[in-house]
């Protein structure tokens, strides 16, 4: 089992400014106007799920209550007395689970997971991203940055001499767990930090990861390709993440083989480096014959990472996004379809921007009308977040004709299961992560009123 996961990786180019090809992909890139449908995307909502939406969104569309619930939140996470700890206190626990830990989560169990799954599948989701709440949070400021051309990870055959950590153990049953839920066409996320400081100490030094979890990475692996499912490496903080790309690499190499993507790695577009990151990914993609698996995410640590490897804009961030995205349905990204024949790519844009998914889907239906070249992409988003994209996204698909369908978009909600504390811990950090938004929150705070006034209406009607 431990020889399949081969440790291997060719050099990464360093970052570089926005260059012209990236600038012409971005000019490239036109804002969608499609057709509205007769009724608003949040009427394919349940009336349950409305109504949770219209509560968070109420709370985190306006600061003068998103501040206070997020300090009592992190209170419920860090319970000091019998009060706040939702072990102890079952009124508070009832609330929580039935308001927010059901709005974002999936389950505590694999019965209360499946039932999610059947609901959101049943709304004409293509499937669903399954992913362990365990976590722990890296101090980026802490850890030094590694060079993964010079400092390759163990080979899955090295022996060393290691005492088996529980961290690693309880990740790997929970993991495994987690592959038991999917099936054909779910992805499995992996957040290998979960795993817990052994193999952060390992990803963010550049020294070999334990043993231990090589072994959990090949039987996780190995068990969601059994039951059909792929598999998304998540990105983390800079201080780990050349790291995570090693194994992203390898695990690509191992199963994206013969037309089949079964990983695709995050890649974050807000960080300057991302481009000329992909770049690399592609050169040895090409040369090594194995095809990519692009998972595109604006980026989620803008809060712990140094300032100077992020974009130095929104704007900047939006045009990246758009423009890997574009590049990449185009089969014309740097020098990749233009000099260079463009390897095998499977694109992936997990985003909340209701722009961004438009225009790739017009532009990848636009190419397969004309028989142009292209590249499948797939959509999704968080549960409990940007259902107006992701609705609207299925209403394009429910518009098309049925000779269309094979080209409409697929999309799906990524869940997250576990204890209800673990996913407090996860609800917590996605908060803080995304309190910023409140733009973008308040446009779906308006929407989902809106819904929801037109369903009072409604049934008062004669």
């Amino acid at each position: 089992m431990a020889s399949r996961l081969r440790l291997r990786v060719g050099p990464l180019r360093s970052a570089t400014a926005t260059t012209p090809w990236l600038c012409r992909a971005q000019s490239r890139v036109a804002a969608p106007k499609p057709e509205e449908p007769q009724l608003p995307p949040h009427s394919l909502l349940p009336n349950a799920m409305l109504w949770r939406s219209l509560l968070v969104a109420t709370i985190s569309s306006h600061p003068w209550l998103l501040t206070p619930a997020l300090r009592l939140l992190s209170l419920i996470v860090h319970p000091r007395g019998s009060l706040f700890d939702v072990n102890q206190n079952p009124v508070l626990r009832r609330f929580l689970k039935t308001t927010f830990y059901n709005h974002f989560c999936a389950g505590e169990n694999a019965v209360e997971v499946t039932n999610t799954i059947g609901r959101i599948k049943t709304m004409g989701f293509k499937g669903v991203i399954l992913t362990y709440a365990r976590e722990i949070v890296v101090d980026a400021s802490s850890q030094p940055a590694s060079d993964p051309a010079t400092t390759p990870l163990e080979s899955a055959t090295r022996e060393t001499v290691q005492a088996k950590s529980p961290e690693i153990e309880a990740w790997r049953e929970g993991v495994l767990e987690t592959a038991e839920m999917v099936g054909t066409g779910d992805f499995l996320a992996l957040k290998l930090t979960g795993a817990g400081p052994l193999v952060m100490q390992a990803l963010s030094s550049g020294q070999p990861l334990p043993r231990q979890m090589i072994l959990a990475i090949n039987d996780i692996c190995a068990r969601a390709v059994q039951r059909g499912a792929r598999i998304f490496v998540d990105a983390e903080q800079q201080s780990i993440q050349s790291g995570i790309d090693r194994v992203a690499l390898d695990l690509m190499r191992q199963y994206n083989r013969n037309g089949t993507t079964g990983v695709y790695n995050t890649y974050q577009a807000y960080l300057k480096s991302t481009p000329q990151t992909l770049l690399s990914h592609m050169d040895l993609s090409e040369r090594e014959g194995f095809t990519v698996g692009v998972k595109l995410v604006r980026g989620a640590y803008i809060n712990s990472e140094p300032r100077h490897l992020i974009n130095d804009t929104k704007s900047a961030t939006d045009d990246s996004y758009n423009a890997i995205a574009a590049g990449i349905l185009r089969r014309q990204y740097g020098p990749f379809g233009t000099q260079r024949r463009f390897p095998p790519a499977d694109l992936f844009l997990a985003t909340h921007n209701r722009q961004s998914a438009l225009a790739a889907n017009r532009l990848y239906q636009e190419r397969m009308a004309a028989a142009q070249p292209t590249t499948k992409v797939q959509y999704g988003q968080l549960l409990g977040m940007a259902d107006e994209v992701s609705c609207r996204l299925l209403q394009l698909r429910e518009n098309n004709s049925i000779e269309s369908r094979t080209t409409s978009p697929e999309v799906y909600k990524c869940l997250s299961w576990g204890t209800l504390g673990d996913c407090l811990s996860y609800l917590l950090r996605r908060a803080v992560e995304n309190r910023d938004a409140v733009g973008r929150t308040r446009q779906e705070y308006i929407a989902l009123r809106a819904e929801a006034g037109r369903r009072i209406r409604n049934l008062f009607k004669v």
